[in-house]
């Protein structure tokens, strides 16, 4: 397979396959707004699809859906006057009222609606003359607040066509990346970023999928080289979108995967490289097998699993893990101490795996996986890799029986969905 093709692919992957669903529950709860507030049931007027969804950058497994509802003018002298909570708890009810089943509660700025595999965050907002809306903050005792979602929505459609409808298409390739590498920073970030890249240069205005290689790479460079700061200037609205977590160190490891994956072109285990950029959506070049029956005339079953197989992925959340590594009961370094190092982890260790941080504010499932590599973990036909529960302790206990390069991943749920997750290489010498 060409460059072209694997990359026309990979988008193609990474299409949403429940449009459908997503679009009744947009209507189901624009009708029910519509009733409480207007005394109709129109599915579609006076609302407006906004984030990701709403600029066509969304991706597969999207779970992070916004909506407006475009209060009457009329109903502004009811809420104006410091009823910011009383306008939200005014939408909740009128949702919870149509579909008592669902769960649906406040969450400061929004209403958030729980469906399987995705939630709506609703906004209620009045329309002012600029075509901005003014939006209702809890925090703090309340205030009004602005945003200009509909310059965005303008900003990406009039820029799309100017680069020959890749700056759509690398907002949803930077998506795959962020969630294959846990990368918690939010769409308008996403798209932002990848604006201002296209922006800067026009060695792309008129290039396709046959390039689609090179400007992955370029771009990956143009994030490793940006400056640390704490927020940009959204495309479109110029409004403040904040940086939630540093993106250069990421990045300058997908640029240099990136390199390697230019280089290895035409070798059979390219595609492997850019999958360890962008994960499973990227296309492979061989299906895959149960089994392997060539390196040094050894079989091993692979048994390796994949998260993606088993939950949509949308990171929204950082979480971290360590592991203190033990001799005869004795703590000698934790991992990252040893990799930042260089230290060399040898054999009949005890490794304690846990989670050292997260910023996550929901109740989440932790499953892990550790995956085995390398010759030795081949002929003894132990690569591992299931996907498991975790007990309850948010830790894993594990022994370093043989060497070879090993990983361990750990991944974060909620309603069904990931969002957060990391990895840490055991290099056991």
């Amino acid at each position: 397979m060409t460059t072209a093709t694997n990359f026309k692919e990979f988008l193609n992957n990474l299409k949403i396959d429940n449009a459908d669903t997503i679009s009744l529950r947009y209507e189901e709860i624009t009708a029910c707004l519509n009733k409480k507030f207007r005394s109709t049931e129109s599915k579609t007027a006076n609302s407006l699809q906004v984030g990701s969804y709403g600029r066509w950058t969304a991706i597969k497994g999207i779970s992070d859906l916004d909506m407006l509802y475009i209060m009457p003018k009329s109903e502004w002298i009811t809420y104006k006057a410091g009823k910011q909570s009383q306008l939200l708890t005014d939408t909740k009810d009128a949702i919870k009222a149509r579909y008592p089943k669902t769960k649906v509660y406040v969450d400061r700025l929004v209403v958030r609606v729980l469906y399987q595999s995705f939630h709506i965050e609703v906004q209620p907002v009045f329309e002012q003359d600029d075509g901005s809306f003014k939006f209702p903050d809890t925090y703090n005792g309340g205030s009004w607040k602005i945003t200009k979602p509909r310059e965005e929505i303008s900003a990406m459609k009039e820029f799309l066509e100017q680069k020959n409808k890749n700056l759509r298409r690398l907002c949803k390739m930077t998506r795959s990346w962020k969630n294959k590498c846990g990368l918690a920073i939010g769409g308008l970030l996403v798209d932002t970023l990848v604006y201002n890249f296209l922006k800067s240069s026009n060695d792309y205005d008129n290039k396709s999928f046959l390039y689609y290689d090179q400007m992955c790479t370029g771009f990956f460079k143009y994030l490793t080289d940006l400056p640390i700061q704490d927020h940009y200037k959204a495309l479109g609205s110029g409004q403040n979108v904040n940086v939630k977590t540093k993106f250069q160190t990421k990045a300058k490891k997908a640029y240099k995967q990136c390199l390697k994956a230019i280089e290895s072109e035409g070798d059979e285990t390219c595609y492997k490289k850019w999958k360890k950029i962008f994960g499973r959506a990227y296309p492979a070049t061989t299906e895959s097998k149960s089994y392997s029956e060539s390196y040094d005339s050894m079989v091993w079953d692979d048994t390796e699993e994949y998260i993606e197989d088993l939950y949509p992925v949308d990171i929204r959340y950082s979480i971290k893990i360590d592991c203190d590594v033990l001799q005869d009961g004795f703590l000698q370094k934790t991992l990252r101490v040893m990799l930042s190092k260089r230290l060399k982890l040898s054999a009949k260790k005890k490794l304690k795996f846990k989670i050292v941080s997260n910023n996550i504010h929901e109740n989440f499932e932790l499953y892990w996986k550790t995956l085995n590599r390398g010759r030795e973990a081949k002929r003894r036909n132990c690569i591992r890799g299931q996907i498991v529960r975790d007990d309850g302790y948010l830790k894993k206990t594990e022994n370093t029986l043989f060497t070879g390069e090993h990983i361990v991943e750990c991944y974060a749920v909620v309603n069904g969905v990931v969002i957060a997750r990391d990895s840490i290489d055991v290099p056991i010498n």
